[in-house]
């Protein structure tokens, strides 16, 4: 990720990837229409660099430094004697979890290694075949061990980060989510409201699905009804299979605990579950939770408040006739998700890339219609790249390319703090953002930036200066994806 970075930011780069030469990798190439006889000849110890630049000159340029960025980086990196599962094992025998990402058709045989040293699994790895994933969890369960993943972004162990996560106290609240951001929007928003976390618990993007039939899902639920420290239980996913959220409910109706389900994209919640709350979004969960845990007001929808709607006028007092669409980037998937399913249920009809219909997918990732919602940690665009989480420089590129279109009146970006994240997420699109604004100026209109920021007081990234930066810039900033793009609703009205 690293040698890539330096690669992208040469002048005149258009793309780059840096990646293994696996036969998966070499596919991913293929579909992107990236040909090359040394590709095909490539093997999996092998590294690919692909550079597409404004000239041949430009390419020989940057793979001419190919040498010296791979020095930087390997004088710059800890070096680590360890090569094996075996070598950590030894040198860490109470170890009992193993964090695993590599490429996907590797990950299981490691995985397999753990789970027979009675180790629980957490795969951040995507691309393991559903066989495998299935196979890894029914062994999981024969001894009583978690596999969280494959495709798993995000879990807090008893306060213990891994993956994607944020700085979040320890409490009474335990979380169970499938996708990563989810779990770091509800967890983030609990620890701003004065709560705390117990575990949070990443199942990966397929558990939920009817193939796998939530065996880590299932069993995490069993592991924090049982956990002493836990008193509420809540689920973040997209919408489970129909054979697996029948066996949920009929599970959860069961729990000794309160339980409360946010399951993002389903169109009508059921209503004959009485021990089960629905939330329609994460905001809406974190409020049920703050209901039962500390004895707080009713669940209601949030209103806008007087300045937000004095914002309104006069962001759109500035916009030209022509100014009409809306373009979201996002590092967060579920947050595009999310953001889709609060614009349409406002009657907005928003494409993107990882539509919640059919009917609303983008011809081509990269080409952008009315309004439209880019999910940029999509497989397409982290093909041999780091997550947008980790590097900002394609979304710097799509919020450049998007402000060249007149009718575009709103950016709509999330930013995302926490550990193993972007060291500053705002100062690499701070640039990006500012010309944008003043391309739309130079036009006689104006582009109006939300944002919304996914954070706690204790990150890394020190969360209020994130968000001044933000605001200095010219943008406006909420602490929610929901709460950003239920304004961008109210905006486009």
């Amino acid at each position: 990720m690293g040698v890539n970075k330096r690669l992208s930011d040469a002048a005149g780069v258009q793309n780059t990837a840096v990646l293994m030469g696996s036969e998966k990798n070499k596919e991913l190439l293929a579909d992107l229409g990236v040909h090359a006889p040394q590709i095909d000849e490539a093997q999996p110890n092998d590294l690919i660099v692909e550079v597409v630049a404004d000239s041949r000159q430009v390419v020989d340029a940057v793979l001419g430094d190919l040498d010296q960025a791979l020095k930087f980086m390997t004088t710059s990196a800890p070096v680590s004697v360890w090569r094996t599962f075996e070598d950590g094992l030894a040198q860490k025998p109470g170890a009992n979890l193993e964090v695993i990402s590599i490429p996907g058709e590797y990950a299981a045989s490691e995985a397999r290694k753990a789970l027979e040293a009675n180790l629980h699994v957490f795969i951040f790895s995507s691309n393991v075949t559903l066989d495998d994933e299935l196979e890894l969890k029914r062994r999981a369960s024969q001894k009583n061990l978690l596999v969280m993943g494959p495709d798993c972004g995000t879990s807090l162990i008893g306060g213990v980060g891994i993956g994607f996560a944020n700085a979040v106290r320890q409490g009474t609240i335990g979380a169970i989510g499938a996708s990563g951001t989810g779990l770091q929007e509800f967890t983030c928003q609990i620890h701003n409201a004065g709560l705390g976390i117990s575990h949070a618990i990443g199942t990966g993007t397929n558990d939920v699905s009817d193939a796998i039939g939530g065996l880590t899902t299932l069993a995490a639920l069993d592991a924090l009804e049982d956990d002493p420290g836990t008193k509420i239980i809540v689920f973040i996913s997209k919408p489970p299979g129909k054979k697996m959220l029948e066996k949920l409910l009929e599970r959860l109706d069961q729990c000794k605990k309160p339980a409360i389900c946010c399951f993002l994209g389903i169109d009508h919640l059921p209503d004959t579950h009485k021990k089960v709350k629905f939330a329609r979004t994460i905001d809406e969960a974190v409020q049920w939770t703050i209901y039962f845990e500390d004895d707080g007001p009713a669940v209601s929808k949030p209103n806008l408040r007087p300045e937000e709607l004095k914002w309104i006028k006069n962001e759109r007092a500035r916009w030209s006739p022509k100014q009409q669409y809306l373009r979201g980037i996002f590092a967060g998937g579920t947050f595009c998700y999310q953001s889709q399913q609060i614009m349409q249920d406002a009657g907005l009809e928003v494409y993107s890339n990882a539509p919640l219909e059919p009917r609303f997918a983008l011809e081509h990732p990269d080409r952008s219609r009315a309004h439209t919602l880019v999910d940029m940690g999509d497989e397409y665009y982290t093909l041999g790249k780091p997550h947008p989480m980790i590097d900002g420089a394609l979304r710097k590129q799509r919020i450049l390319t998007e402000s060249l279109e007149p009718q575009v009146a709103i950016l709509f970006l999330d930013f995302i703090l926490g550990y193993n994240a972007s060291a500053d997420p705002v100062g690499e699109l701070l640039d990006a953002i500012l010309e944008a604004r003043q391309t739309a100026s130079q036009r006689g209109g104006a582009l109006t930036v939300v944002a919304s920021i996914c954070g706690t007081d204790g990150d890394p990234q020190d969360l209020d200066l994130q968000t001044r930066l933000l605001q200095e810039a010219g943008a406006i900033v909420f602490p929610s994806n929901a709460r950003a793009a239920s304004f961008c609703c109210k905006l486009l009205e």
